[in-house]
C-alpha cells in the first residue's frame, strides 16, 4: 500500500479536496485478511523495539467527535502485547497544568525507550480547541504550533519517531456515528451532549486543522490525512503506517551477554 498520498510534510492543504471514503479499491474482506498479515508482523516488530530498548514510536492521532480514535486503538493494537504500548488522552487542562506551559504535561507522557505510545487526542488539542473557541488568536496558534514543531524535532533526535494521523471523516458519517450511539442504549455513555454543540462548528473546526496540517507537517513528523468514514479501511492503514515506521527503523534483538552453547540446565 502506497502511503503517500496521505502524507503531507507541509504546504498547502484543502480538506474538501480529500476523499473521506477513499477505500483503495479494496473490499472489507480483502481489508480484514491484510489485518491478519500486518497484525502479526506489528506484533514482531514491537518485541523486536522492547527488545532493543533503545528507541520509541509515537503515533498521534487527532479526529473530530466520532472521528474513531478509540476504535482504531482497539483495532490496530489487538495483536500486540500490551505491555510496551502505552495510551494516552489529554482532555481539558487542569488548574494544576494551567499553571505550566502548554507543553508542561505533554512530555511526561511521550514514550520512554523501547515502547510505542499513542496519543488519542494530543497535544494539537491545546491548539484546535482554543482557536475555534476564539480563545487563542491566530499569532498565538503559530506560536504554538512553532512549539510543537519544535518538540517533535527535539523527540525525533532523541530516538523518538512521530507519527501523525488525522482520521478524516464526512459530516454525514459523523452524523451516522452520534445518532447510533443515541439510538444503542449500550452506546449511551459514549455520548456528550457537548459533541453536538461542537459539531456546528465544523466549518471551523476544518480551517483550523487544514492550518495545523500545513504548519505542523514535516519530514521528521509528517501528517497522515486518512479516509475513515470506513472504518476497516481506516484500520488497515494505520496498520500499514506503523508497520512501515518500525521496518524503517528496523529495531534489533540485542545480542546475548553470555555464551548459550556452554549453558546446560539440571
Amino acid at each position: 500500500m502506497n502511503l503517500k498520498a496521505y502524507r503531507f510534510t507541509g504546504g498547502k492543504v484543502s480538506l474538501a479536496d480529500i476523499p473521506t471514503d477513499a477505500d483503495g479499491g479494496l473490499t472489507r474482506a480483502d481489508a480484514e485478511a491484510r489485518m491478519v498479515t500486518l497484525g502479526a508482523r506489528l506484533a514482531e516488530l514491537q518485541e523486536r523495539l522492547y527488545a532493543e530498548g533503545k528507541r520509541s514510536v509515537l503515533l498521534v492521532l487527532q479526529a473530530r467527535d466520532a472521528g474513531g480514535k478509540d476504535g482504531t486503538v482497539k483495532h490496530v493494537f489487538a495483536g500486540v502485547n500490551p505491555q510496551g504500548v502505552r495510551v494516552t488522552s489529554f482532555k481539558a487542562p487542569t488548574l494544576q497544568e494551567r499553571a505550566h506551559d502548554f507543553l508542561w504535561r505533554v512530555h511526561a507522557q511521550t514514550p520512554p525507550a523501547g515502547f510505542i505510545g499513542v496519543f488519542n487526542r494530543s497535544h494539537y488539542e491545546d491548539v484546535l480547541v482554543p482557536r475555534v473557541h476564539g480563545l487563542l488568536d491566530g499569532r498565538g496558534a503559530r506560536r504554538r504550533l512553532e512549539h510543537l514543531v519544535a518538540f517533535e524535532a527535539l523527540l525525533h533526535d532523541s530516538g523518538t519517531r512521530v507519527v501523525k494521523a488525522y482520521l478524516h471523516i464526512s459530516k454525514e458519517e459523523q452524523r451516522q456515528r452520534l445518532q447510533a450511539r443515541l439510538d444503542d442504549p449500550q452506546k449511551h455513555w459514549k455520548f456528550d451532549p457537548a459533541d453536538l454543540a461542537e459539531r456546528e462548528l465544523w466549518d471551523k473546526y476544518t480551517a483550523v486543522y487544514e492550518t495545523v496540517i500545513e504548519r505542523s507537517g514535516t519530514k521528521r513528523a509528517p501528517w497522515y490525512v486518512i479516509p475513515s468514514d470506513h472504518k476497516w479501511y481506516r484500520n488497515l492503514v494505520v496498520s500499514q503506517l506503523l508497520v512501515d515506521t518500525l521496518e524503517d527503523l528496523d529495531p534489533q534483538f540485542p545480542p546475548p551477554t553470555f555464551d548459550a552453547s556452554k549453558i546446560r540446565l539440571k
